[in-house]
C-alpha cells in the first residue's frame, strides 16, 4: 500500500510516525503502514456468498454461502484472540460481507474489544437503516468497490444496476456520518475510467480512494491477459499522481493510495528525485518504514471456514485453521515452511528481485503473482515495471 497523497503531496512526514514510537497499538489508522512491530491487519472473509458476479473476484464468490462458515460464537472467539494478540484492524470482507446477517454483531464485538473495524463491500446492500446501524456500532470505515462508471462497472459486476445501488450506498454512508472511500482494480478493460473515479471523488466529496493493481487469484486469473503492460502501468500511476496533485493544489485534498504493487514506491521516489530532491529523501525514509509487501507478516487473512492465509489472495495455501489452533499461535509459532519464509522473504527472492536496490523498500513485491505466472513463488513479480537500470545497485 503506497500512500500517493501522503508521500507525493507531503501530508505525512517521517516525524509523524516516529512521534508514536511506530507501535501499531498507538498509531492512527493513516500511519499504520509505518509501524515497526507489523502486527497484522486481518482480512476476514466472513462469507463466500455475494449478490453480484464480479469477473475479477479473488474469492470465487458464489450466490449462496458455502458450507462450513464460522458461526457467530466461533467468530467472537476469533475476535477475542485477535484483540489479545494486538491485531490493530479487522477488515470484514467476502464475498459480500453484508450478506451475512450477523455482520453488525461481529463488527460491534470487535469494536468493543478495542479493534478498528472496517468493511470492504460492493455497497449495493447499504440502505439507510444499514448505514445507521454501521455508524452506531462504531465502524471506522467503509470501502466500496467500483470498476468505473455505470456501463463499465455493471459489466464487471455482472448485474445491471450495481453502479446505481453503490452510489446510493455511498450517499447513505455519508448521511449517517461514516467515512466512506472507493476501491478500484486497474486492468485494460477499465484503466480509462481512472479520470472518472477522480471526478467522482470531487463531485461527491469522497475523502479516500485505493487503486488496486490486478492480482492473479480466484477469477482474477482469467483476466491475466487483460493486466496492464509495464508501460500502461507507468502511465496509470503517473495519472493517479497528477490527479492527486491537482486536487491538493485546488484545496480539495483526498487520501489516494495504490495497492498490491510495491514498485510504485521506488517509482514515486525516482520521480520526486527529479522534481523535489529534499522531499524525495523524506519519502525514501517513509518507504523504508513501510517495508513494502507484508503478506504473511503485516497482513493476514482468515477465510469463512477458518483457514488462515498469508493474505486474501493466497487461498491455495493454508497455514492452519482457527478452529484447531488460534490465529495468534498459527502466526507466531509457524508450522508451515512457507509462512516462515514469507516472514524473511528478502532472503529467498530470486532473479532480478534478489539484486534489486529497492528490495528493502518493496519487500520483494507480490509472491502470489510470481507463482501464478511462473509456478515459482520466489521468482520475480511479473508486474514489477521498473527497468533494469532503475533497479540496478548503482545508477
Amino acid at each position: 500500500m503506497i500512500g500517493i497523497s501522503k508521500l507525493y503531496c507531503g501530508t505525512v512526514e517521517p516525524s509523524d510516525a516516529l512521534r508514536y514510537g511506530r507501535h501499531s497499538a498507538h498509531l492512527p489508522s493513516h500511519l499504520l503502514q509505518f509501524s515497526e512491530d507489523k502486527k497484522p491487519v486481518i482480512v476476514w472473509n466472513v462469507t463466500r456468498g455475494c449478490n453480484l458476479k464480479c469477473v475479477h473476484c479473488y474469492a470465487h464468490a458464489t450466490e449462496g454461502a458455502s458450507g462450513g462458515e464460522l458461526s457467530t460464537a466461533e467468530g467472537c472467539r476469533v475476535i477475542d484472540d485477535l484483540a489479545a494478540f494486538g491485531a490493530p484492524v479487522l477488515l470484514f470482507s467476502g464475498g459480500e460481507p453484508l450478506v451475512r446477517k450477523d455482520l453488525p454483531e461481529l463488527a460491534e464485538y470487535a469494536v468493543a474489544k478495542g479493534m478498528r473495524a472496517v468493511i470492504s463491500t460492493n455497497g449495493t446492500l447499504i440502505d439507510q437503516k444499514t448505514a445507521r446501524v454501521l455508524k452506531k456500532i462504531g465502524l471506522s470505515y467503509v470501502g466500496i468497490s467500483l470498476d468505473g462508471m455505470q456501463p463499465v462497472n455493471d459489466r464487471f459486476r455482472g448485474v445491471k444496476g450495481a453502479f446505481a445501488k453503490a452510489m446510493q450506498g455511498i450517499r447513505h454512508c455519508q448521511e449517517a456520518g461514516i467515512k466512506v472511500g472507493l476501491r478500484f482494480t486497474m486492468n485494460k478493460r477499465n484503466v480509462q475510467e481512472i479520470g472518472g473515479i477522480f471526478d467522482l471523488l470531487e463531485e461527491m466529496e469522497i475523502p479516500r480512494v485505493c487503486f488496486y493493481h490486478l492480482v492473479y487469484a480466484g477469477r482474477g486469473t482469467e483476466l491475466l491477459a487483460d493486466d496492464l503492460t509495464h508501460a500502461e502501468t507507468r502511465a496509470a500511476v503517473d495519472l493517479i499522481i497528477e490527479r492527486t496533485r491537482q486536487l491538493h493544489a485546488a484545496g480539495k485534498p483526498k487520501e489516494v493510495l495504490t495497492v498490491d504493487n510495491h514498485a510504485d514506491g521506488p517509482y514515486l521516489y525516482l520521480r520526486l528525485q527529479k522534481e523535489n530532491p529534499q522531499r524525495a529523501e523524506e519519502v525514501l525514509s517513509l518507504l523504508k518504514m513501510n517495508e513494502g509487501n507484508s503478506s504473511g507478516r503485516g497482513i493476514g487473512c482468515i477465510s469463512w471456514d477458518g483457514e488462515v492465509y498469508a493474505d486474501q489472495f493466497w487461498r491455495h495455501h493454508s497455514f492452519g485453521n482457527v478452529r484447531e489452533r488460534p490465529f495468534s499461535r498459527i502466526w507466531t509459532e509457524p508450522q508451515d515452511p512457507l509462512l516462515l519464509q514469507l516472514k524473511e522473504k528478502k532472503n529467498h527472492v530470486q532473479g532480478r528481485c534478489a539484486n534489486c536496490r529497492w528490495l528493502d523498500v518493496c519487500g520483494g513485491n507480490f509472491r502470489v503473482r510470481a507463482e501464478a505466472v511462473s509456478g515459482n513463488v520466489w521468482a520475480p513479480d511479473p508486474a514489477c515495471y521498473l527497468t533494469d537500470e532503475e533497479i540496478a545497485q548503482t545508477v
